[in-house]
This record gives structure tokens, sequence and C-alpha cells, in this order.
């Protein structure tokens, strides 16, 4: 692209956005004043085969702050009454600020689906975290109690089964099941297995639904009546606008009235056999905007996915899909690449740098060591997605440490 087609298809972009900044503000307005009169909610769909209905948008929240009553009030009133959090968000404040509403609106428990998940890996570990979990959110029970990051099915087996037969019969959980970020695929396919897996938390957005292992993990679970929950749907990744096909996205979804922000949360609600999508949502302009692409009955088009499956295709080297088992596998000692990579999506695309580094900082020191002597070509070669691993193994050194 020559320097004056770039500087014209910016200032169009950007002149583009800042008018659909305000048309989506009146529209969003409108959507969500039509729901309040006319007591729409948000839709609901089944939780796999669990016999129980949930909001196709979950809220997935971090609140700690003064705002947190105010913004959990109006995604209940708008019917976003799935709630997500983990015992170690915001350092246990998120499950603090759910206790706080639910101490103060003891009545709207029994319309939410709160789902909560523990890191721990033995069984009295998961005890205490769930105990510790009822305690914050000032609940009897939790309708569905995660594993947090499962990266192989080994994680599981058939103590932990026992331990959620047990807890399940005492009236504190639910349901069960696990959350994955990363060898996702593989995860599902296994737990399609078992028989006794509730519900999946998974990576799973315009990025990642096309894959032949995706579309067949998404539809062994569904089979096997297991609900799931998309996360991370947007796909990271920042606005470029020197791409011909992120102009195209642009104007083609300002011109249907709705953000590619918007666009992206439609792509995975396009698949019947995802029950629910997370965001997180720490502010009431995320959640008006996610509410009223819930509530909007505009449909993608084929093009339309036909555009963001390109994007996707061009932009793959800049996003990493999870599959550790193939660039771990590939280089010597135990460095672990995927978990480095979270940490930089969340520094980069989420623009949440002290997050990042509170992760990254998390990996021993021995390791972090490891990384600069480590040879990652092998890597580079067998990545499906292109990664550049080795240079951004050592930015985020950089960048993280």
């Amino acid at each position: 692209m020559s320097v004056n087609k770039y500087n014209r298809s910016r200032r169009n972009f950007l002149k583009a956005v800042g008018a659909a900044s305000v048309g989506s503000i009146f529209s969003t307005f409108n959507l969500l004043t039509e729901a309040s009169q006319e007591s729409q909610i948000i839709p609901t769909r089944p939780f796999g085969k669990t016999g129980i209905d949930v909001p196709i948008l979950a809220f997935g929240g971090s609140l700690d702050t003064s705002l947190s009553l105010l913004v959990l009030r109006q995604a209940f009133n708008w019917g976003v009454t799935y709630w997500d959090t983990a015992n170690t968000y915001m350092g246990g404040k998120s499950e603090k600020g759910i206790g706080r509403y639910l101490e103060k609106f003891p009545e709207n428990r029994k319309r939410i689906f709160l789902v909560t998940k523990s890191h721990a890996w033995t069984l009295d570990g998961l005890s205490r975290d769930l105990d510790i979990s009822l305690e914050r959110m000032k609940t009897d029970y939790i309708d569905l109690f995660f594993i947090h990051s499962v990266r192989s099915m080994s994680d599981l087996d058939d103590e932990t089964k026992s331990w959620a037969d047990k807890k399940k019969a005492r009236g504190k959980i639910r349901l069960f099941g696990f959350s994955t970020h990363t060898n996702m695929e593989s995860c599902m396919l296994g737990a399609s297995r078992l028989g006794w897996i509730d519900g999946i938390m998974m990576r799973y957005n315009y990025r990642l639904m096309h894959t032949d292992e995706m579309k067949k993990a998404v539809e062994a679970c569904a089979k096997a009546g297991i609900g799931l929950t998309a996360m991370k749907t947007q796909g990271g990744g920042q606005v470029n606008t020197d791409s011909d096909t992120e102009l195209k996205l642009a104007g083609r979804f300002l011109q249907k009235g709705f953000t590619d922000a918007q666009a992206k949360l439609k792509a995975v609600w396009d698949n019947p056999d995802i029950s629910c999508l997370c965001s997180e949502m720490p502010n009431m302009t995320i959640l008006m905007s996610n509410v009223a692409a819930a509530l909007d009955k505009t449909k993608l088009s084929a093009r339309d996915m036909g555009l963001l499956r390109q994007h996707a295709q061009e932009t793959r080297s800049h996003y990493c899909a999870g599959c550790a088992d193939i660039c771990e596998s590939s280089v010597q000692g135990n460095v672990p690449v995927s978990d480095v990579m979270r940490c930089l999506m969340y520094a980069r695309s989420y623009g949440n740098l002290q997050r990042g580094k509170t992760r990254f900082q998390k990996i021993p020191l021995m390791t972090r060591r490891q990384m600069t002597l480590t040879n990652y070509s092998l890597a580079e070669q067998r990545c499906p997605q292109k990664m550049a691993i080795g240079k951004l193994m050592k930015e985020a050194l950089k960048e993280l440490s």
C-alpha cells in the first residue's frame, strides 16, 4: 500500500469510527431503552443437557470499586445473570464484590447462575477454595464450579469425579467442569468421553471457530451434553489501519449499525452449540455495548463471516491459538511458551500491562532465565500460526520482567 493510499485509508477509517461512535451510542441507548420499557431480557440457551437455561451473555467481572454494585445491578436488570469469577481474580476482591451485592440483594440469588474457579490441584485444595468462595460471595452454593486452566485430561481423574459428586450431594455445587486456555480441543474431546463433566469454558472466537479441530471438539461436547461457555471472544490484536481487510470489516459493520467488537460477539453466538459467551465488563460502557449486541437481531451474513475468517488468516501470526503441545514439545527445557503468550495478550491486546506482568513474574526465575538460552527455531517451523516465537519471547522478557 502506498503512503498516500495508507494515509487516505487511515483518515477514512478514523472518520468512520468517529461517526460510528455517535451512531453506536444512540443505537445502544435506543435498544436498552426499549428493553427497559418492554421488560426484554438477554436471550437464553440450554446449558448442555443440564436442564438449566443460561443467558447468552455472561458477566466476567473484575470489579472491586464502589461502582461494582451499580454495574452488577444493571447487569442483573438487563438479564445478564450468568456471573463468572475465580477465587484469584483481583486477589479475591472480585468474589468479595459479588458477596457485597448478594448481601444487599439476597432475593436476586436464585436468578443468578454463579460460576467460580479454583487453581488448586489437590482435593484438599479444591475443598478449601470452594469454602473460601462460598464465604466471600455470601452464598450457600455455587451453580458451576470449575477447575481453572486445565491443560490435559490427565489433570482430571476418578478422585476428582468422586469429589465433585460429594460436593453436589451436599448441595455445595450444582454443576462441575473446567476452564481451558491451552490445548483446548484435546481437553474438550477428552471431556466428551468422560460422562461426568457438566460444563467447559474455553477460548473460542472468530479466529479459532473455523478450524477442523475446534469444530470437532465443539460437536463432541454438544453431543455429550456439556454446556459450553466461550471466552476470549475478541480474538486479540490491535486495530491495523493499513490492512485492507480490516478497513473493509470496520466499514461493513459500521454500515450495519454495530462495531467490529460487537460483530465478533455475534460471530460466536452464530453457533447454537455455544451456550454462553463470557465477556469481562469492568464498566457500564462495555456492559451497554455487549447487551445491545445480544439484543440486536441483525445476523452476520456469509460475506461478513468470510471477511472475519480472511482477517483471521491474514493476521494469524499475531495470535497464539493455545496449541502448547506443539510448540512446547519442540523446545528444550520446561519453557511455558503458551503461558508467556497469554501474558503478552493481557499486556498488549487487553491493554493491561500490570496483569501481564503479574502473571509473567509468577513463572519461576530459573525458567525465565532458561527462556533467553532456548532455541525456538523448530517451534516456529511447527507453529500452525507461523508466529515469531523467539522474537516474542525476548520481547516478553523485556516488557514484562
